[in-house]
């Protein structure tokens, strides 16, 4: 009886092994042929080549059709490290013009899977990318005798003008991060850099299509396999129309030229950019190639900041140009009518308290007080809604006086279609009383914002929003870059107004004062021949050196077609840059040419050079 139940539960011993087995087995199987798919790709590169084609990137358009970006064929070297035997190194590298250390290093960086997260031996790797046509030539003569290496067509971009790199952008390879976290991309892919080239990334570089090619049992390939049926074509990218008018861009580079600074332009009426520059700029044709790395770190160490956006991401003081939102807060608030005269002691003096101002008649009503840009006005505006009795306490008026500057595009980001663009900064009542370390601070501590001084900062885009604002009388589209995309629709953010907190009566009056700005007030250079131009101009207090020159405008008055904002730091009173080339450009825009009476502007303007001044001064 014992020795029947010894056989018994030996028998459920070994049979419960056979199954542990097995299950071990499947377990593996299932490891190896469904979740690990190395031996797939294994077997597959045993008899297939897939290639991968890649598709022609989105083409680049200015607003009037004229082609900005195109696509010019290259070449990449690629590799299968299980295909690679041997060779003569030196020959491969003198070929490419690259030592032997190079050619190891390559090797060593393609097999690191932290820098190569895609690595597979079996699998094409990108060797040396962007190869030119003389080394793409002659190496295709001697690609028998680098068993292993193969040559895949790419494309790489180029440019009709050498202008408008913010707006652009370029391309790059992709880094890990992007591998890591869009499957689309492998290593030696490129992906937009900047410009409508990131923004719009989705939309350029279309899809990827795929080449079968069939291999015999030594690995050589024998032909496409079933006859090509199984290939992926391509499918190009989408190809963009921009807003920008090329012609536009390539005068207001110039006028910009030799300066620090941003400009942009803006039609009011869709929210369409017709031309943005920052300044100094760069050739955008630097960063294609083989070259590219050398050249962007050349401009990374460049004092002047080439790549730094100015026009969209740098905040500056807004100086004089501000004072057109105050008009606008405290009319529709009641402080104030366009009849309310206030004096002004050559500026504005409170006690010991005193801000200066230039020299003109006083007491004046609004519309003298923007063509002057009298400082007390505006100051005694501002402050007499800080104190007014309508809100319980100066914390209150002060919140609502910023919810005003947020419907007008102030303090936060316009949401353009480009990247890296600035928020600029309107404080709230926590920031004084953090900063003056007390709630009880008064309108006299502040006052200095009302003149866009003190903590206030704007981007010029921020500034030539206001400006289109004005021109339609109290809405704006949000500002964008892209006029359209093939085959889709631009998006509803673009396309719907956003209407500010005040009321379209007040804003006739504002433009009022603008125009009266340019006949007989600070913007007097601004005025265009027979057509009626809305002006103001900035000059904004730099501790750092001489002031920053602004302008803000818009023209025709009465049916607007341009809205601009010029900043050149460092350039003075707001008329002596910011108000002529401003001016220029919208008469460049409106008419095609300039006026022979105003052709000695535009020559002291193309011809004017204050970098050394301002590199000194910096």
């Amino acid at each position: 009886m014992r020795k029947d139940y010894e056989l018994e539960k030996r028998k459920f011993i070994i049979g419960g092994g056979m199954l542990l087995v097995c299950i071990i087995y499947i377990i593996r199987l299932f490891t190896l042929q469904i979740l690990n798919s190395d031996y797939k790709t294994f077997a597959d590169t045993n008899a297939f080549l897939k290639k991968t084609i890649y598709p022609s990137r989105g083409l680049i358009y200015d607003r009037n059709g004229e082609l900005l970006v195109y696509n010019q064929p290259a070449y990449d070297l690629m590799m299968v490290m299980r295909e690679v035997k041997e060779f003569d190194t030196l020959n491969l590298c003198n070929t490419l013009n690259i030592t032997k250390d190079q050619f190891d290093k390559r090797i060593k960086d393609i097999k690191d899977r932290r820098l190569n997260p895609g690595y597979s031996s079996y699998t094409p790797q990108t060797f040396m990318n962007q190869l030119s046509g003389k080394d793409y030539g002659l190496l295709m003569e001697k690609m028998y005798k680098f068993p292993g290496f193969y040559i895949q067509n790419r494309s790489i971009r180029q440019y009709k003008f050498l202008t408008a790199p913010h707006i652009l952008g370029n391309i790059r390879e992709v880094s890990k991060k992007e591998m890591e976290t869009d499957p689309f991309y492998q290593r030696g892919d490129y992906t937009g850099d900047l410009g409508v080239e990131k923004t719009y990334e989705k939309d350029l570089r279309g899809q990827k299509g795929v080449e079968i090619l069939l291999r015999d049992a030594h690995g050589r390939v024998k032909g496409k396999y079933e006859n090509g049926n199984m290939d992926e074509s391509p499918i190009p990218g989408l190809n963009l129309t921009l807003s920008i008018d090329i012609e536009l861009q390539q005068y207001a580079e110039a006028l910009m030229a030799g300066k620090v600074g941003g400009l942009v332009a803006i039609e009011p009426k869709t929210g369409e950019v017709l031309a943005l520059v920052s300044s100094p700029s760069f050739n955008p044709a630097e960063l294609v190639g083989r070259e590219r790395g050398k050249n962007y770190l050349a401009l990374t160490k460049d004092p002047f900041k080439p790549l730094y956006d100015r026009a969209i991401s740098a905040s500056y003081p807004p100086g004089s140009t501000f004072k057109l939102t105050q008009a606008l807060i405290t009319l529709e608030e009641g402080i104030i009518t366009e009849n309310t005269n206030i004096g002004c002691s050559h500026g504005y003096v409170v006690g010991g308290f005193r801000l200066g101002c230039h020299a003109h008649g006083s007491p004046l009503p609004l519309k003298p007080a923007i063509a002057t840009s009298c400082n007390a006005y505006f100051c005694a505006a501002f402050r007499a809604m800080m104190d007014s009795k309508k809100y319980p306490s100066i914390h209150d008026s002060f919140d609502k006086w910023k919810d005003y500057l947020v419907s007008m595009g102030y303090g936060y980001r316009t949401g353009i279609d480009l990247p890296s663009e600035g928020r600029g900064f309107i404080p709230n009542s926590k920031f004084y009383t953090k900063v003056f370390k007390t709630d009880r601070w008064k309108s006299l501590n502040i006052v200095s914002i009302a003149i866009g001084q003190g903590e206030i900062l704007a981007s010029p885009l921020q500034i030539a929003n206001l400006a289109a604002t004005i021109a339609n009388r109290g809405h704006y589209y949000r500002p964008h870059v892209v006029k359209g995309i093939q085959n889709k629709e631009l998006s509803e953010d673009y396309t719907k107004p956003v209407h500010t907190m005040v009321e379209q009566k007040y804003y006739d009056i504002v433009a009022d004062g603008m125009a009266m700005a340019v006949t007989s007030g600070t913007c007097r250079r601004a005025a265009i021949p027979d057509i009626v131009v809305c002006g103001k101009t900035g000059t904004s207090q730099n501790p750092h050196g001489k002031d920053h020159s602004a302008f803000m405008g818009f023209a025709p008055k009465d049916d607007p077609k341009i809205a601009i904002a010029v900043y050149v730091e460092q350039g003075g009173f707001g008329a002596t840059y910011g108000v002529p080339i401003g001016s220029l450009v919208m008469e460049k825009y409106l008419k095609g040419e300039i006026s022979p009476t105003r052709k000695y502007m535009e020559e002291a303007m193309l011809n004017a050079n204050i970098l050394n001044q301002y590199y000194i001064r910096k």
